[in-house]
């Protein structure tokens, strides 16, 4: 391609202005290899890690191509955790938001199941899910499959990893053969290859993650001469003084007794894992996105798909199971131009299973050459902005402009002390910044929005 601008492409005109609404004005690398195969209705397996724009790569294409008078499911998005389905749908909504008429579902577990029905049977056009809910839709004969013209597998090899494979064999036996498919994978193991070759016809290969900048990340490894690893965790805040970070243990268990443990040194953790309720899930993702929860401890699964801005450090609490996962695990921090790090920490019994992770650009220390001691006060580790809910979301049709300007009417907070504003279903949350956070309670319950009064509480209470 002689151009990388998405002007080069033979894109409507509403999408092109949309895409220069959103200042998405020159393609990424996955983007630009990927979006003219895609649209030209080519198969395409691509290797891009997360952050890569490869979201925007398929759904753009998808809306494309769509038929908007056919009011049939035509393209099915399949993901391998609900919080990354969630991230793909509000992305396509985006993406499409000035294309009218076009319906995206989510279909994912930990919600209830009925709601799920109720929409399908009004129709949609693009539905976005995991590999178990989609198929009880399927199973129950809610889910039409038959007028798919376009199947993406995204994570395909985390999928994989998590053993959908049969559901996902099932899923595409359910789609028509004649239909494009698209095959998004971070790593390129055997099993995907198989995959390609069983499910794709003459795929074009993209791997684009040599072309793509490289996450900007300081790499430590600290090895323990004793086995008491959270002291070792203290030391490793303290030093590094990171404003927000994400560590990771390999067991449920683990990440409970972690984020008990920081809470307990007066460190405000969350702890996301497999046992949680979707709406406890939401809650805990919402606050560490806020800014109003600076730790989030988490197990790799419970934590996949999960995209957070400016995050400053990640730390490996157990080692990773693979050289996989651990590059998943760090990819998280030093985005769009931003310097992250990344701690791993290993005792002396475990010194031989970490020599796999030895090489130039990671540096292995002992946690005894470290500043500062388990004692050192942890400062830098509290909360900016404080989260509130209000019960109103898109069901009630509220809009982030009608909150922002709620807030900011007279007598209220200045539009700098707002931070991000998520709506949902049913509810919508908003960070404000602490020292404002009193004020922009009272101007919600005093005013209302738009003239409506709505419920509205504080999220970590």
């Amino acid at each position: 391609m002689l151009s990388n601008n998405f002007s080069s492409l033979p894109l409507t005109k509403s999408m092109l202005h949309n895409l220069n609404e959103l200042g998405m004005v020159k393609m990424t690398p996955v983007q630009a290899e990927s979006l003219p195969h895609i649209i030209d209705g080519k198969d395409l397996i691509a290797q891009a890690k997360t952050g890569s724009g490869k979201t925007a790569a398929f759904g753009i294409a998808l809306i494309h191509r769509l038929n908007t008078k056919l009011f049939d499911i035509q393209s099915l998005i399949i993901c391998p955790t609900r919080e990354l389905a969630d991230q793909v749908a509000k992305e396509i909504r985006r993406l499409a938001r000035l294309t009218n008429n076009i319906k995206v579902l989510t279909l994912s577990g930990g919600v209830p199941f009925r709601p799920q029905q109720e929409s399908l049977r009004h129709g949609a056009h693009i539905v976005v899910g995991t590999p178990g809910r989609i198929l009880k839709h399927l199973d129950k004969g809610g889910l039409n499959l038959q007028h798919i013209s376009t199947l993406v597998l995204d994570e395909a090899d985390r999928m994989l990893d998590m053993g959908f494979i049969d559901e996902i064999s099932k899923l595409i036996a359910a789609t028509p053969t004649q239909r494009q498919t698209l095959l998004f994978s971070a790593t390129y193991p055997n099993e995907i290859i198989e995959l390609s070759s069983s499910i794709q016809k003459n795929a074009v290969s993209v791997k684009s993650i040599s072309s793509e900048p490289a996450n900007k990340i300081d790499q430590y490894f600290y090895e323990l001469s004793t086995e008491d690893k959270f002291a070792a965790l203290i030391k490793i805040l303290s030093h590094h003084k990171p404003m927000s970070a994400i560590i990771f243990s390999n067991t449920k268990v683990e990440c409970k007794k972690v984020a008990e443990n920081l809470t307990k040194r007066g460190v405000n953790a969350l702890a996301l894992h497999g046992d949680l309720e979707q709406y406890q899930r939401t809650d805990v993702l919402v606050q560490f996105a806020n800014k109003s929860c600076p730790i989030l401890v988490a197990t790799d699964v419970a934590a996949r798909g999960i995209d957070i801005e400016e995050l400053g450090m990640v730390i490996n609490y157990d080692l990773p199971h693979d050289e996989e996962s651990y590059i998943h695990r760090i990819g998280r921090t030093g985005r769009a131009g931003k310097e992250g790090v990344a701690a791993t920490i290993f005792t002396v019994y475990e010194a031989r299973k970490a020599e796999v992770y030895d090489t130039p650009e990671r540096n292995f220390k002992k946690i005894d050459e470290l500043d500062g001691s388990d004692t050192s006060p942890l400062n830098t580790l509290s909360a900016t902005n404080k989260t509130l809910v209000i019960e109103a979301g898109k069901k009630s049709k509220m809009r982030p402009g009608d909150i922002l300007g709620a807030l900011t009417g007279d007598g209220g907070v200045t539009g700098k002390d707002v931070g991000k504003i998520e709506i949902h279903d049913r509810q919508s949350f908003v960070a404000i910044e602490n020292s404002q956070f009193e004020n922009a309670l009272r101007q919600l319950k005093r005013h209302g929005i738009k003239g409506r009064k709505f419920k509205v509480w504080i999220l970590s209470e």
